[in-house]
């Protein structure tokens, strides 16, 4: 029977080291297993949303595109899409969160039911953008976009309780802000909740404090604030001004429970400052950066920081406007320079120049021009011959003009004018003056000078008959050098 129990003992042996092997194997699974839990409850949350508003200009798409590190101009229209990656060091996890950019056009407002749902809107976080390049329009646009979010969650039906808790969650949020301390390198990224959290003391909000509560994240993001030099040297903005927009931007993120962030995607201001808050109130990363106030261009207060008291700090600096006074006020949109621009460059339509020219030429009367054409007749014909020249009758009817009148081809008559013209006045001496007449000379004297007083011309008839021979017979009159003088009787 001896064998049969040594025989039996070794498999009891090897029956409880099975079981041991079995128990440790088990506690290796729990363990993986439990670890897989731990992890998969810590990863980062997907389905995280935001909600980017603003005017056209503003540089809402250039903002988002430069946290997103893809440096591009391109532009959508209606609702466009793009998303950040986020990364989380200490677990190398690693998510997408959708960023939903609503067009500056109010008719595409409606387009919001396709970014965010009643079930989607506690994990969203609302940014208003505004132009600093046109501080104008700042309290304008915080006003109408914060209007659209308001209508877009009114007609999500939420119910009531889910409404009066994600409010609550947001009062909480502000009043529970501590400001942040120096993180060391061993510190994890992602904040970790310290004992007695809950029993910390929470002081009361202010009588202008969240009373536009979203239920929901809200910032305030100023771009192009690399401006404020172009606005102080061309509007003649100084510290005042300044000191009034913030003024007013901070009254309305504390009836919203706001953060606020003024940046420059054109001189990289405050970019890392704003991706680091956005993934801390998004994910509720480690966030180590109090708040700025003392760069005009680079102002950074974290939403539960800012109070009545702080804000009146600013106040201080008025000198020219009250606090109270309205915004659109003192801050005024200058005057449209382009459009003046424009009136002194237009010129007028050359067809409308040319008919008022032409009017105007027509209304002009027309006598000092018949004046000017008939003045050389009329003095050759009603004057005196010139002293010069007393033995030439000049008249307007002058045998000269009617040489020229005949044909252009005539070139050799033409060259011959003064042959003619001699040829005529020596037989309108030999007329008036002939041998052989008694008192001839005093009787030719008398006819001139009663010509010169009564306007006559002497021996008109016998000098056209003569010019109308010369015109039958113009080859004769070409070779009038050639031909001897006229004798009296052919005259």
């Amino acid at each position: 029977m001896a064998p049969v129990l040594e025989k039996q003992l070794p498999s009891a042996a090897g029956a409880g080291d099975n079981n041991n092997e079995e128990e440790e194997g088990q506690n290796l699974w729990s363990s993986i297993l439990s670890e897989v839990s731990t992890r998969s409850s810590s990863k980062l949350p997907s389905g995280k949303n935001i909600l980017v508003f603003g005017e056209d200009g503003s540089g809402k798409t250039s903002l988002v595109a430069k946290l997103q590190g893809a440096d591009h101009n391109k532009k959508g229209r209606g609702l466009e899409y793009l998303y950040l990656n986020v990364h989380d060091e200490d677990r190398d996890d690693l998510t997408r969160c959708n960023v939903w950019i609503l067009d500056g056009d109010l008719y595409h407002k409606g387009l919001l039911k396709f970014a965010v749902s009643a079930q989607s809107l506690p994990d969203c976080l609302a940014v208003f953008v505004v132009d600093m390049s046109r501080p104008w329009t700042i309290m304008e646009s915080l006003q109408k976009w914060a209007s659209v979010l308001r209508d877009h969650v009114d007609k999500l039906k939420i119910p009531p309780e889910d409404i009066r808790e994600m409010e609550q969650k947001m009062v909480k949020a502000f009043q529970e802000y501590a400001e942040p301390e120096d993180a060391t390198p061993s510190s994890p990224q992602r904040r970790a909740p310290t004992a007695g959290e809950d029993e910390a003391v929470v002081l009361p909000l202010g009588d202008n404090t969240l009373t536009h509560n979203l239920g929901i994240p809200v910032l305030i993001v100023c771009t192009k604030c690399d401006t404020v030099s172009v606005l102080e040297k061309e509007h003649d903005y100084r510290e005042e001004h300044f000191d009034f927009i913030q003024s007013h931007i901070r009254q309305f993120c504390l009836q919203y429970g706001a953060g606020l962030i003024y940046t420059s995607v054109k001189e990289e201001k405050n970019m890392d400052l704003l991706y680091k808050y956005i993934v801390h109130k998004m994910y509720d990363f480690q966030f180590t950066t109090p708040a700025l106030v003392v760069e005009k261009d680079a102002v950074f207060i974290p939403s539960g920081w800012d109070n009545e008291k702080k804000i009146g700090i600013l106040h201080e600096n008025f000198t020219t406007v009250r606090p109270e006074d309205p915004f659109e006020d003192f801050i005024t949109k200058p005057p449209v320079r382009k459009l003046v621009h424009d009136k002194e460059i237009n010129a007028e339509d050359e067809q409308v120049f040319l008919m008022k020219q032409q009017s105007l030429l027509a209304k002009q009367p027309a006598t000092p021009t018949r004046g000017a054409t008939e003045s050389p007749g009329r003095t050759a014909s009603g004057s005196p011959r010139p002293a010069g020249r007393a033995g030439q009758p000049v008249t307007s009817g002058s045998p000269m003009a009617a040489v020229k009148k005949p044909d252009p081809n005539m070139k050799a008559g033409a060259a011959n004018e003064g042959v003619l013209a001699n040829f005529f006045n020596s037989l309108l001496s030999k007329k008036t003056g002939s041998p052989g007449s008694p008192g001839s000379g005093a009787v030719g004297a008398g006819v001139q000078g009663s010509a010169k007083k009564t306007g006559q011309k002497p021996g008109l008839t016998d000098v056209q008959a003569e010019l109308d021979r010369m015109t039958r017979k113009q080859d004769s009159m070409v070779s009038a050098n050639n031909i001897p003088p006229p004798t009296e009787n052919e005259a």
